[in-house]
């Protein structure tokens, strides 16, 4: 059974965190208060209707609890319709954050309003304004609120869209495979008709992972995942999109259920590196696949480009022939001579070399060191 969390709204001082759990009827919580850590338990009515109430927080910095101190320095105000506990930090200073870790749960919200005396309503203790006390708290705390909301946001993005790539890719394996079983060689020349339109939709989408970098979603840099992705979408676009003859040739079958397979891996890997999850037979398989897969999809590329070649003589597609208004000239099929000895020679090598190092990085076997007795 899942025990809930109360909403919990959090402010702060040079000296002090406040902390107001938002519960009624609480008649005896259970406060822990540790070095860096407070756990609360408590029955009464929230969000979740009258029941058993709990949370754990991990703090940014440490307090002083009841372990540091002969004197508990934590305040615990129980009150009709909330919970106060006012902690003291051990060293006085502004916290960026309430916890420690960058990802802030869902029922911990920021508390804006005032801090009164212990009862609320004692008039001989004047009402304490914090905003007034710190001018930059309001700035500083609603910063780190959209903050944590800005991390939670780009997470459940980034999984969204590694899951829909992950299904689409998926799907376009699927209806091959299966097509394939059934029909055996006669489906091979319709691959094409029937996911192609996916194939070109997913190919399309993956150009977000080359700005993600870019507004700091992934890391790493923009050239290479440009020229990774531009490479596939010229093959798929310029090449078999554009030449009818080319999509009934067997090598687009076999294109693109390498690139499938390399696909169905890649996106499940990167999820579960989201989730700061490790699965050795994803992560294995996802730095280890490659080894037959990359060199066969660049051959199936080369081999497109290669066919085309005679098709672009005859049709002089994608060709610019002098005079024009721009006094420029361009031949098609020249220009996949060339790119087929870069891709062939130097692009092979560097796809190759980069994988290998990151396999041998990431599959590197951990070494145990025993303390001898």
């Amino acid at each position: 059974m899942v025990i809930p969390s109360p909403f919990v709204y959090w402010a702060q001082t040079e000296k002090e965190v406040s902390l107001k759990i938002d519960l009624k009827n609480v008649i005896k919580p259970d406060v822990n208060v540790l070095e860096s850590k407070i756990k609360f338990s408590a029955e009464g009515i929230g969000a979740h209707g009258k029941t058993q109430y709990e949370f754990s927080l991990d703090l940014f910095s440490s307090i002083k609890s009841n372990e540091s101190d002969s004197e508990y320095p934590t305040t615990v105000r129980i009150f009709e319709n909330r919970v106060d506990v006012i902690l003291v930090k051990e060293t006085p200073a502004w916290w960026p954050r309430l916890t420690a870790q960058p990802q802030k749960p869902a029922w911990v919200k920021i508390n804006f309003d005032l801090w009164k005396s212990e009862d609320g309503q004692d008039s001989e203790e004047e009402t304490r304004d914090v905003m007034k006390d710190y001018p930059g708290m309001y700035d500083k705390l609603q910063k780190e609120e959209m903050g944590y909301r800005k991390e939670d946001y780009k997470k459940v993005y980034l999984i969204i869209y590694n899951l829909f790539q992950f299904v689409g890719f998926a799907y376009v394996l699927a209806v091959i495979l299966v097509r394939y079983i059934k029909l055996e060689e006669q489906s091979i020349a319709d691959t094409y008709e029937h996911v192609g339109s996916a194939m070109k939709f997913l190919q399309l989408m993956q150009y977000l992972e080359v700005m993600h970098p870019m507004f700091g979603y992934t890391k790493g840099g923009v050239l290479v995942p440009f020229l990774q992705v531009s490479g596939r979408a010229m093959v798929l676009f310029a090449m078999i999109e554009a030449e009818p003859r080319m999509q009934t040739k067997p090598v687009v079958f076999y294109l693109f259920v390498v690139w499938s397979f390399i696909e169905v891996v890649r996106y499940p890997f990167y999820i579960t590196q989201l989730y700061k999850k490790e699965v050795y037979i994803l992560t294995w398989l996802r730095y280890t696949m490659w080894i037959p897969l990359y060199p066969l999809g660049i051959v199936c590329e080369a081999i497109v480009l290669l066919r085309n070649i005679p098709y672009f003589e005859e049709t002089q597609r994608f060709t610019v022939s002098m005079p024009n208004a721009w006094n420029f000239t361009f031949h098609m099929p020249t220009f996949l001579r060339v790119y087929l000895l870069v891709l062939m020679c130097p692009g092979m090598y560097f796809v190759m070399s980069h994988m290998h190092k990151l396999r041998t990085i990431k599959l590197k076997p951990k070494v145990v060191i025993k303390k001898s007795k």
